[in-house]
Formats: C-alpha cells, sequence, structure tokens
C-alpha cells in the first residue's frame, strides 16, 4: 500500500523527530537526550542506595528515577498556597513515592503477599489502589530500593516504566477471562506488549506519558475514552469478536475524549497496532512544549482519518479492516463490585476500600482471606476497588463476611463508598494544594449518615490539583482543589461521565465550595437530582437539562 507522508508545518519546531528535529526544546528533552531514563537504575543501585539522597543529583531525582517509578515526595508541613511558590528541591522530601505496575490490574496470591510485605517493611505500612490499577507505597527510602526490587522481581513485579515518558501500566479488564458476558478476553495481549515492549528502548523517551486500555468486557470497564490507545470489545459482522481502536484521549488542564479510528482490529494484531500508535507518539508527537506533548494534540490536529492514514501506511504496512462502533454498555454500574457469576460456575467478589486506600497490614489479611477461599489471582480496577477471582459457590458467603469484616464492603457498599475517587491529594504529592484522601473518606461517611437511602450511581472525584489524576472532568460531581477565601475548598465540575453519559462535565462558573462545605453542596445537588429525576435518568443527564441554581 502507499506510504501517506505528512510534510513538516511551516511553524516554529515542534521537537518531531519524524521531521529530524532532534534538537532537544527543553530541559526534560535534553536530559533524555544526555541518558536514557532506563538507565538510571544502576546508578541507583550502586551509588544512591549506598551514598543516600543526598548524592543523587536533580536530573536523575526528579526525572529519569521516574522510569523506575520513583518520584519525590511532599515535605510534611508545607501549605497549598505555597506549592507555586517554592522551588522543586523545597518540595522534596527525603522519600519517596514508588509505582508498583500492575498490567491489566492482575496479581497473584504470592505477588499480593509480597507488596502487603513491602509496605509493612519498608514503607510505613501505606498502601493506595489507584485509578490506573497501581499500587502506589510511600515512605520509601532510597537505600531500601533494590531490596524491594529484588523481592517484587521475584515474583514477577516490576516497577519499571511505571512513570517517566514511557508506555505506563496497561489497563485490562478486571474480569477478563472469567465475566460471562465478555466479547472477548484481551488478556493475551495485555501479557505480550508488557512482556516484549515494557522496558525496550525503542519505546523509553517518548514525548510524555502514554497510557493503554485493552478491554473486551460489554461494560467498557477501562475509561477506554481517556486513554492515548484504547481497545474496545466488538463483534464484527464477519469477523467475530476483536476490538474498536481508539486514540487521542486524556485529561488534566486541557482535557479531549479520545476518537474512533474506525478501524477493526483481531486480538493478534493488538500489539503490533499498539506498537505502530506508539510510534506515531515518538516520531511524530510535540516536544518543544511539555503542555502539549500529549498524543491528544497531535490526533487533535491531524484528525482521526490522517491519523489512521499513517499508522497503516507508515507503520503497519497493511489496511486494517473497517469495523463497528461499540455499542452503549448496559445501564447500572460498572465497578464490578458485589458477587457475580463467572463463566465457569465460580464466582468473582468484588469489594470496595474507601478511595482506594489501604495498607500492608489490610493487604496480608486480603491476601489470607483469598487463600481461605481458595483463589489465588486479585484484580484491581480502574475504580480504586478490587476484584476476587475463582471463588467456589460454597466459599462465596465466608469471603463476602471476612471482607466486611476487614472494611472492604461488598453487599453493604453504598453509593457513595463505591462512586468516590480521590487522587494522593496534598499528604504526599508535591503538585497538589488541597486534601483529598482524608477529606473524601469523610465525605464518604458523612453522606452515608445524611442520606442512607439514596442508591442512584454517583460519582464524586476528588482532585488535588488541576492535572486530573482523579479524572474530575469525566464524573457526575468533579472536585478540583482550589483556594477558596484562604481556604482549601474545590471548584466543581458537573455532569461528566464515561460509558453511557461520555462527555467532559461543566464548571459552574464562580463556583468554589470551601472543605468544610462539601457534604452539604453534594447533600443539596444529590437531593435535587432525586426529586426531579425521571424513570431511569442518570445524574449526568438530569445535569444537562436542570436549571442552574439547583445546580448550586
Amino acid at each position: 500500500m502507499a506510504q501517506t507522508r505528512i510534510a513538516p508545518p511551516a511553524a516554529r519546531p515542534e521537537g518531531q523527530w519524524a521531521f529530524d528535529q532532534r534538537e532537544p526544546l527543553n530541559g526534560n528533552e535534553k536530559f533524555k537526550q544526555d541518558d536514557d531514563g532506563l538507565n538510571v537504575r544502576h546508578r541507583i543501585e550502586t551509588i544512591y542506595s549506598r551514598e543516600g539522597f543526598a548524592s543523587i543529583p536533580g536530573e536523575d531525582l526528579r526525572g529519569r528515577m521516574r522510569w523506575w517509578g520513583l518520584y519525590t515526595q511532599r515535605k510534611p508541613g508545607i501549605d497549598g498556597g505555597k506549592t507555586a511558590t517554592l522551588e522543586p528541591h523545597e518540595l522534596d522530601d527525603e522519600y519517596f513515592m514508588l509505582r508498583v505496575r500492575c498490567d491489566g490490574g492482575a496479581l497473584s496470591l504470592q505477588q499480593l503477599r509480597t507488596i502487603a510485605e513491602i509496605s509493612t517493611e519498608f514503607g510505613r505500612t501505606t498502601a493506595d489502589i489507584t485509578d490506573r490499577q497501581n499500587i502506589q507505597l510511600h515512605w520509601i527510602r532510597i537505600e531500601d530500593v533494590p531490596e524491594i526490587w529484588r523481592r517484587l522481581e521475584a515474583v514477577g513485579l516490576s516497577t519499571q516504566e511505571a512513570c517517566g515518558d514511557t508506555p505506563r501500566v496497561i489497563l485490562g479488564s478486571p474480569v477478563a477471562g472469567v465475566a460471562a458476558d465478555e466479547i472477548i478476553d484481551g488478556t493475551p495481549a495485555v501479557r505480550e506488549i508488557a512482556e516484549r515492549y515494557i522496558g525496550d528502548p525503542a519505546f523509553s523517551n517518548l514525548p510524555r506519558k502514554f497510557k493503554t486500555a485493552i478491554s473486551g468486557s460489554p461494560h467498557q470497564d477501562v475509561a477506554h475514552e481517556i486513554n492515548d490507545v484504547a481497545f474496545v470489545g466488538v463483534v464484527h459482522p464477519e469477523l467475530g469478536p476483536g476490538f474498536d481502536l481508539w486514540v487521542g484521549g486524556a485529561l488534566s488542564t486541557n482535557p479531549k475524549l479520545g476518537v474512533r479510528l474506525g478501524a477493526f482490529v483481531s486480538l493478534d494484531r493488538v500489539p503490533e497496532v499498539w506498537t505502530g500508535v506508539v510510534g506515531i507518539f515518538r516520531d511524530y508527537g510535540y516536544r518543544r512544549l511539555r503542555t502539549r506533548a500529549r498524543l491528544k494534540f497531535l490526533v487533535a490536529d491531524w484528525g482521526a482519518e490522517l491519523f489512521r492514514e499513517v499508522l497503516e501506511g507508515e507503520y503497519l504496512g497493511y489496511s486494517l479492516p473497517d469495523g463497528p462502533e461499540p455499542p452503549p454498555p448496559p445501564t447500572g454500574r460498572r465497578d464490578h463490585v458485589g458477587v457475580h457469576p463467572q463463566n465457569d460456575g465460580n464466582f468473582y467478589v468484588g469489594a470496595a476500600p474507601v478511595v482506594g486506600r489501604v495498607s500492608g497490614p489490610l493487604l496480608s489479611q486480603l491476601a489470607d482471606l483469598i487463600e481461605a477461599a481458595g483463589s489465588d489471582r486479585l484484580r484491581l480496577t480502574v475504580e480504586q476497588k478490587l476484584v476476587v477471582l475463582d471463588v467456589a459457590p460454597d466459599k462465596v458467603d465466608t469471603l463476602v463476611d471476612g471482607l466486611e469484616e476487614a472494611g472492604l464492603a461488598v453487599r453493604t457498599a453504598s453509593t457513595f463508598r463505591r462512586g468516590t475517587l480521590a487522587c494522593t491529594g496534598i499528604e504526599f504529592c508535591k503538585l497538589a494544594i488541597v486534601e483529598t484522601k482524608a477529606r473524601a473518606k469523610a465525605l464518604v461517611g458523612e453522606l452515608e449518615e445524611r442520606l442512607p437511602t439514596f442508591d442512584q450511581p454517583i460519582t464524586i472525584n476528588l482532585n488535588g490539583c488541576p492535572n486530573s489524576c482523579a479524572r474530575i472532568q469525566t464524573a457526575d460531581i468533579g472536585l478540583k482543589g482550589a483556594l477558596a477565601g484562604g481556604e482549601d475548598g474545590y471548584q466543581v465540575h458537573l455532569g461528566g461521565g464515561l460509558g453511557l453519559t461520555s462527555g467532559l462535565g461543566k464548571t459552574l462558573r464562580g463556583l468554589r465550595v470551601p472543605a468544610h462545605e462539601l457534604p452539604d453542596y453534594i447533600e443539596r445537588v444529590a437531593t435535587k437530582f432525586d426529586e426531579q429525576r425521571t424513570e431511569g435518568e442518570l445524574f449526568a443527564q438530569w445535569v444537562h437539562r436542570a436549571d442552574e441554581e439547583d445546580l448550586r
């Protein structure tokens, strides 16, 4: 097939390698060109872990160490008003956040126990399940990192490219391979990409981070609309089950939903199509400004048709068949919380920690419960929840009772516990302005007391800064950290959603809710929705027809 050639833009260079624009145009591009981020591991093992925190130069400390899942965490006692005024070294604590990548959200019993032990021994028992299916630990000392890596890698886990300008963790359906209603199991593609390409120097210097989602669930349970590349399960009328290809989704301060390329991808071709999309990003992606270095900006400039032409002509060497659009997901929740039948006569059991906050001891307790239930498989979800697979019918009730006693709600999970997300927040994050985790946990408890009979699905996402790690623009109620009258507060986004209500929420002009008024505000809006909703109407649908005074 004929290759599509893109003419270089006439405007100022964007640092696109495809046009031989290789001169670094910012400090991040300079340090990546000077030395690949993957190479920092040797220095961590042989120098920094032996000589201590003070021996780490800035380009490794705040740059390359991300390629191995390490970020310095925020120094305690620095309030949100100083976040944007202090120099990086003034914000750095001498401890690290360590992100353990769990591709497809999958963990074995042995892997879970290992993470629990590391959390307890090295991380002051911290552990968070993120909305990217990772587990994050805190209070990690540089001296302990080589031993932590040794333990993780002994059980098949890694922190490699969990952060940095790299292909981050590959999202997968938490119930891949077991759900009774699954269209296609994407697990083989998740595994092949992770095994073949994570750590490959060919993809270790991208313009910025690159996020992947692969799910054959009809519930569309991996937030495919906000990933750089996503493979969404569909059934082709002639070719059978496969995937619909999406590109260019991402949030942050300039949110864009992904676009369909109209191309059908069979399971066996997912890895090579993935490499093609990553290759386009590497070669044509913008590297001049970090704020424009995500794939979403290239997709917006090119459009879906041209992007597909370049993918097929320059990177694949063949045309992909046209394919059908994914049907809307079923109504109801897609967090997999509760007890559900598998396709083999067993059950999977989904449980809801509050906003993903767990701990080393709790993970150890969870491992004991999973083992007693005869299972060896745990999955993490993009909703900061967890799912235990392969539970025999006669083990379900005992497992559920144990999870409930441990504080991991299954049958008793309220709509607020199921639907509330929170990012790391000012407790550990150097970009944050306000507290999130503890505040979200308190908010859930308060709403459960005030609205005990409210049972409509609703998502409440709290983010400590504008960068939207907690997906504020695609929540029913998105709360973006801001200072309000000198105290912690939140700017409100309403009516966003994924799946049935896929779209970006609207900002209520001038509305900033002080932290102490959050329960009052959400109670007021949720009550208005409950009073005014029509049969089957979802919160986001109501928001877009409601009077603005009812949203304030």
